[in-house]
């Protein structure tokens, strides 16, 4: 069996999914808006979101054909074992670290255009992005450097484990990818100051319902943080940071700017609907799974290592099993496992809506949700494939009449 012809099949597969999934997603610009949210836009709102939807869609389009083209001529032509074999002959850390930083390397030359006109172009044009040039390179940079770091040293350690653990692997990068993980959601207040500024809610009427809020219902919060979204974007947005001792509630400047003070309460209070349920908890153990998976699939990998030389190495690469993991068998397993955590990541949003409504603010958060959906130019009737497949929430029409029913 050649295995690069096997690889090259994956990667067309899920190149023909990922089209599959545009496709829908084009489709939705010509679906009927649901009558409980035709109130988010009027006639002129609507007609710019449709411009904006549709040539956020055409990017999009481009970006993913892009990325698979690339993946296939990097495989077909052998790029990243000459790339290896030309800069470490021999040695294991050398030629792994190599394709790892040549598949990062790539993949920016690509990447970087995309996402700029992403942000300066199309999000600039309809008056959502709020980045200087400075600001986008310098966001670049620092993703860059975050991957290589994390990535340069999740490799290493796996190498590192293969020698001195053999079989018992899979078990041992299973439990260091998990505590990554939970390390990554007990420090994401600290990492998000690498990106923006935080700065405590002021005294006022706000902050002292927001603080009453929290008291009746039990839950304790390091602190209640205002982050400067407005450097970004003009899109609003609230969420929960870190856990125990470190768990913080993050508000966007933008939301405060676009809501009215019941509409922040609401909102406040579907997001400690998610901390009172532990939801983020729950999703990291849902997603353990997932990671267990990944860590069989990388083993898998590895043992078999004389696939390699049908890629055009002499041995086998710990780097290139890292780019096969991630470009080409998650790629055709991700639609998958995404189908087994959306259910329970839409689950969860229901369930803190409902919390929210229970304590009298389901008016103020329909209010708000709409409010967030016109401002953030959301489209109000995806596919319901779509939502399925790839979506951590669901739609406004379906948390609206959710929340409608309860109050009925």
């Amino acid at each position: 069996m050649n295995y690069k012809l096997v690889a090259l099949g994956l990667i067309g597969l899920a190149f023909l999914t990922q089209m599959a999934v545009d496709l829908l997603q084009i489709h939705s610009a010509r679906r009927a808006v649901p009558e409980n949210v035709k109130d988010v836009y009027d006639r002129e709102a609507y007609e710019r979101w449709l411009q904006y939807f549709q040539e956020k869609t055409r990017l999009s389009l481009f970006r993913d054909i892009a990325t698979h083209v690339t993946i296939l001529l990097v495989v077909s032509f052998d790029v990243y074992p000459k790339i290896a074999n030309a800069l470490f002959p021999e040695g294991v850390y050398g030629p792994a670290l190599a394709i790892l930083a040549a598949d990062l390397a790539i993949s920016l030359l690509y990447e970087i255009p995309f996402s700029y006109v992403n942000a300066m172009v199309v999000e600039q044009k309809y008056g959502f992005n709020q980045m200087t040039v400075k600001t986008f390179f310098l966001d670049q940079l620092k993703d860059m450097l975050m991957a290589l770091v994390l990535m340069g040293s999740l490799c290493s350690l796996f190498i590192l484990f293969h020698q001195l653990l053999g079989d018992w692997l899979p078990l041992a990068f299973a439990a260091l990818l998990l505590l990554l993980v939970l390390c990554v959601v007990f420090l994401s207040p600290v990492m998000g100051k690498l990106y923006n500024k935080f700065e405590p809610l002021p005294e006022g009427s706000l902050r002292d319902r927001l603080t009453a809020l929290l008291t009746e219902n039990g839950c304790a919060v390091k602190a209640i943080h205002v982050m400067d979204g407005s450097r970004r974007s003009s899109k609003a947005n609230a969420y929960f940071s870190g856990l125990g001792r470190t768990k913080t509630i993050v508000l966007y400047d933008t939301l405060l700017e676009q809501m009215t003070e019941e509409e922040i309460v609401a909102v406040f209070a579907h997001e400690m609907g998610h901390s009172k349920h532990r939801d983020t908890l729950k999703l990291y153990f849902i997603n353990g799974v997932n990671i267990v998976l990944v860590a069989f699939l990388a083993w898998g990998l590895i043992s078999a290592g004389g696939i390699y030389q049908d890629f055009g190495f002499p041995r086998l690469n710990y780097g290139f099993a890292f780019f096969l993991l991630g470009s080409v068998c998650m790629s055709c397993l991700s639609p998958l496992t995404g189908l087994f955590s959306g259910v329970f990541s839409r689950r969860f949003e229901y369930a803190a809506d409902r919390f929210a409504a229970e304590r009298g603010y389901g008016p103020a958060l329909v209010s708000a949700l709409k409010k967030l959906a016109r401002n953030s130019f959301v489209c109000l009737s995806p596919h319901p494939a779509l939502v399925v497949l790839n979506s951590s929430h669901p739609t406004v029409s379906q948390r609206v009449a959710a929340l409608d029913a309860y109050q009925a």
